[in-house]
């Protein structure tokens, strides 16, 4: 589905919302935590993500110092800092804007504790419909020397030891001004729930999710990058592309893929056996590539065009001899970035499954078996 837009609400000027409150005063929208501290919920497995639009109940969810209850009535978004018109608008108010609707892939960094090494593919791919955030910042006016937006959410309190009174992050305002990014409401077309950030969230499609602030109550223009501890003492990593022992803030994905069939352990009858999965990046996948040696020699795989921002399917059809295989998917992107083999939180997935001739089936009856003759795979793979 391409991204909409609406363009029949009439355009306002910051002077005909609501002042800005004074001493935080939007925060009295928070009314508690439930739960608090960390709470995750993981993906299901690669094999399990095999639809274009993903489910909320196999999205994953990370929440860092406790999902954050909001009295809608209560509940203003904040636009202030180094902007000409700084205002406020309640939730009705952010309604009656411009919407657009995105498809975007939604991915987690993981943990910001760990060294940036072990891949997770907490990955999903949904569609986001909410007030550009260009739009807002274009009625707040930015000054010329604004260099960074701060993003602020309701929830508050522990992570890791680390002490918050809010979840803080930043962008800089070049990205800010992508069409892409949003002041969201809507999730999958429907309103976003407490676990997803609601009633309001930033999204960062092309970014890590710790980028999209859940819960969102205030966007400050700022001329540096925030102070919190979600952007100092969390979410940096080693460089691996800069000066030895260089650091970089966790922000733009990195060039991603995973196969989802066949699934890991499963027998397939061959010879033709079928290889598919998502890619993903900031940038469009441009190629995926696929090993059953290896990594000695790789096949190409046909990747379907990208929606707006979304993961992109990849397939590949082989004739194989009986007997086990392990596949390997590598990706690389239009702007030549190439998933490594191994080592990096993106690094290659792979999965391992076993090519039986059609005679040998009828002695296996305790193992999952999957079937990849080309009858009976979609016509349209997106479909």
């Amino acid at each position: 589905m391409a991204a909409s837009t609406s363009t029949t609400v009439p355009t306002l000027l910051a002077k005909d919302y609501l002042p800005v409150p004074i001493n935080d005063e939007e925060r009295a929208a928070f009314v508690a935590l439930e739960p608090a501290g960390f709470t995750i919920r993981h993906p299901p497995a690669p094999h399990d993500l095999d639809t274009f639009i993903t489910p909320d109940d196999k999205l994953f969810q990370t929440i860092h110092i406790g999902a954050a209850v909001v009295d809608p009535s209560k509940w203003h978004l904040v636009i202030t800092g180094l902007v000409e018109h700084p205002f406020a608008l309640n939730l009705e108010q952010l309604r009656t804007m411009p919407r657009h609707t995105i498809t975007a892939f939604h991915e987690c960094y993981g943990s910001p504790l760990k060294p940036a090494t072990e891949a997770l593919w907490r990955i999903g791919n949904v569609q986001w419909t909410g007030v550009p955030l260009a739009y807002l910042l274009g009625l707040a006016s930015p000054l010329t020397n604004a260099s960074h937006i701060w993003s602020e959410g309701l929830d508050r309190g522990s992570f890791a030891g680390v002490n918050a009174d809010r979840y803080q992050k930043d962008l800089p305002i070049a990205k800010a001004f992508s069409s892409e990014v949003l002041v969201a409401y809507e999730i999958n077309g429907r309103p976003l729930g407490k676990e997803r950030g609601g009633p309001v969230r930033l999204v960062v499609p092309g970014w890590f999710g710790t980028n999209s602030t859940k819960w969102l109550s205030k966007l400050t223009v700022q001329d540096c990058r925030a102070m919190g501890p979600f952007t100092t003492v969390l979410y940096n990593e080693v460089d691996p592309e800069g000066p030895e022992g260089s650091m970089r803030p966790v922000w733009q994905v990195e060039i991603n893929s995973m196969i989802t069939r066949p699934g890991t352990g499963v027998i397939v009858e061959g010879p033709e056996v079928l290889i598919e999965g998502w890619g993903w990046d900031a940038e469009p996948v441009e190629c995926v590539d696929v090993s059953v040696d290896g990594g000695e020699t790789w096949e190409a795989a046909r990747v379907e065009p990208r929606v707006d921002m979304s993961w992109q399917r990849f397939l590949l059809r082989l004739n194989l001899q009986p007997r086990r295989y392990t596949a390997i998917a590598r990706a690389t992107s239009a702007d030549g970035k190439v998933q490594p083999f191994k080592g990096r939180r993106n690094h290659c997935h792979s999965v391992s499954f076993e090519i039986v001739p059609l005679d040998d089936l009828s002695s296996i009856c305790t193992k999952r078996i999957t079937s990849c003759k080309p009858d009976l795979l979609s016509a349209d793979p997106i479909a």
